[in-house]
C-alpha cells in the first residue's frame, strides 16, 4: 500500500538507553494505562528491554469508572512501594489512571474523589522515594479532569484538554528548578536524574535548571 508517511522506527528510546547503562527499570500501571508505560513508551513495540520488569494491576470491572473512582490506585502504589522497599529497580515509570479515566465520565463528584485518592497515593509515594534517597518527576501528558463542565455546550466536559500540565521534581537539589518544556524533554530529564548520558536520537533537553546566576 502506498502511504504519504512511512512508519517511523524509533531508536535509543528511554528504555533502551537505561538498559544499555545496565540499570533496572519497572513499568507499572493498572490495565487501562498499561500500554502507555510499556508499548507506547518503548516506541510502539512490545519488546522488553534488558533489565525491564513489568507489573500489571487489574482495573476494576465496572461499567464506568465514576462507579469506582478509586480504581486500582492503591494496588499500583503498593507495587511501587514494594520496589522501593526491596531496592529492586533504579527507575520506576508508573501511571495513575484515575484523573483521566474518571474525568472521561463527566461526573464532577467522581472526579473529585479520583483526584483525592491519587493525591493521597502520590503523597505516600513521594515520602517513600525521599526516604529511599531517591528523586521523583511528577507530570502528565495532557489534561482532563481539571475541566469538567463545557460552558459552550452547557454540558459535562468528557474529553482531554490542551491545558498546560505541571511538572514537579521531588527531591531536587535546592539550587535547581524545573523549566517550562515539552514531552520530549521528560526522557532527557530522567536520564539526567540517573546520571546517564543523553543519546543523540533524543531531541529534547533536560528540564533541570540551576538557580545560580
Amino acid at each position: 500500500m502506498t502511504t504519504l508517511f512511512t512508519p517511523t522506527i524509533l531508536h535509543q528510546t528511554l528504555g533502551e538507553v537505561v538498559a544499555a547503562a545496565g540499570r533496572r527499570q519497572l513499568r507499572l500501571a493498572e490495565t487501562e494505562k498499561y500500554p502507555h508505560v510499556t508499548f507506547f513508551l518503548n516506541g510502539g513495540v512490545e519488546d522488553v528491554c534488558a533489565g525491564e520488569s513489568r507489573a500489571l494491576v487489574p482495573s476494576p470491572q465496572v461499567a464506568t469508572y465514576d462507579l469506582q473512582p478509586e480504581m486500582s490506585a492503591e494496588g499500583v502504589l503498593e507495587a511501587a512501594l514494594e520496589s522501593l522497599r526491596t531496592e529492586s529497580h533504579d527507575l520506576i515509570i508508573m501511571n495513575f489512571a484515575n484523573p483521566d479515566m474518571v474525568g472521561h465520565t463527566g461526573s464532577l463528584e467522581a472526579a473529585m474523589q479520583a483526584v483525592s485518592v491519587v493525591d493521597d497515593c502520590v503523597g505516600r509515594l513521594a515520602t517513600a522515594v525521599l526516604q529511599a534517597g531517591g528523586q521523583m518527576l511528577l507530570t502528565a501528558d495532557h489534561g482532563n479532569c481539571e475541566v469538567m463542565w463545557d460552558d459552550d455546550y452547557k454540558s459535562p466536559h468528557t474529553a482531554h484538554t490542551t491545558n498546560l500540565v505541571p511538572c514537579i521534581h521531588i527531591g531536587a537539589h535546592k539550587d535547581m528548578h524545573i523549566a517550562n518544556g515539552r514531552l520530549a524533554d521528560l526522557a532527557p530529564s530522567l536520564l539526567a536524574m540517573l546520571g546517564i548520558e543523553q543519546p543523540t536520537a533524543m531531541t529534547g533537553t533536560p528540564l533541570q535548571r540551576s538557580n545560580r546566576p
